[in-house]
């Protein structure tokens, strides 16, 4: 059995708590949960990478879980996020390593490969675009402008934290309720989630995410790239982001591929674990693709 060891570090001018497992000395992989989870969103994945060599590191992210929660939505800007997952790779001695993100991880993985590709070695995204081509999106596309209402509400004071942590969570809890797998998220990891929301600031901290984002300046998105090799899964049924995103993130990456899922939602790496485990390690053992 694959001994999962927990940790904090600390990293830009916080305190993260960390879940790692495998060989001290094998490639760095970092793993990247989203909203509205925490570490434990990759219990079905630290084995199979750990017995390949990794070693797996899966952060609670800053405003998340046991990790600290700053004050202030200055605090939780793009750069800042990724400069979080660098100070990681310096505490554990790697100069270059691998991220595996869903979600907001995702979308910080992204933002790794843009600002710091000489870090990172790969990047596999799970159901988010590069934020670039997200906020876009959200301005200029009508069907993701509707799909990301959600967004425009988290950005207002103090409801959204009302409304989310009303009735036990209910509302975080239920958007679980949308995979496609029956057995997802068991009751028992709900109860480790509504655990993670209840300590103090959590709720707002994970909420100051979309809050940072709606004010962030980027440039257009053609005017981006991305140079690391970069796998791309993405479950087809997501109600939060359409495929028309995913394509436009592909665009931009050098060395690019894709796996879409067409019964998977957002919640693809537990709708559809082994299928993911098996591309991310598949694409992890594959030589570098250089440009032409």
């Amino acid at each position: 059995m694959t001994q999962v060891r927990n940790a904090w570090v600390a990293a830009n001018g916080v305190e993260l708590h960390v879940a790692e497992a495998g060989p001290d000395d094998g490639p760095l992989v970092i793993l990247l949960h989203g909203f509205p989870e925490h570490w434990r969103a990759w219990r079905e994945y630290f084995a199979p990478l750990a017995q390949a060599g990794f070693h797996v590191v899966a952060p609670d992210q800053r405003g998340y879980g046991a990790s600290d929660k700053p004050a202030g939505v200055k605090s939780y800007d793009l750069d800042i996020l990724a400069a979080d997952v660098i100070g990681l790779a310096d505490h554990f001695g790697a100069q270059r390593f691998i991220v595996v993100g869903h979600d907001w991880g995702a979308s910080v993985g992204w933002w790794l490969a843009t600002v710091a590709p000489e870090r990172v070695e790969r990047l596999v995204v799970m159901n988010a675009p590069h934020p670039a081509v997200w906020r876009e999106a959200m301005r200029d596309h009508p069907q993701q402008r509707r799909q990301s209402g959600y967004v425009r509400f988290f950005s207002l004071p103090w409801l959204p934290e009302a409304v989310l942590g009303a009735g036990r969570y209910k509302a975080l809890a239920s958007a679980f309720d949308q995979a496609a797998r029956p057995a997802a998220f068991p009751a028992e990891e709900i109860g480790h989630y509504r655990a993670a929301w209840s300590r103090p600031g959590a709720l707002t901290g994970i909420l100051y995410w979309y809050r940072a984002l709606l004010r962030k300046r980027f440039a257009p998105s053609r005017t981006l790239s991305v140079t690391p090799p970069v796998l791309v899964i993405w479950g087809e049924k997501d109600p939060f982001g359409i495929k028309d995103l995913a394509d436009a993130s592909l665009a931009l990456c050098a060395d690019g591929r894709a796996l879409f899922i067409e019964q998977a939602t957002h919640w693809v790496q537990h709708d559809e674990p082994e299928l993911c485990r098996a591309a991310v390690l598949d694409f992890l053992h594959q030589p570098v693709q250089l440009p032409s």
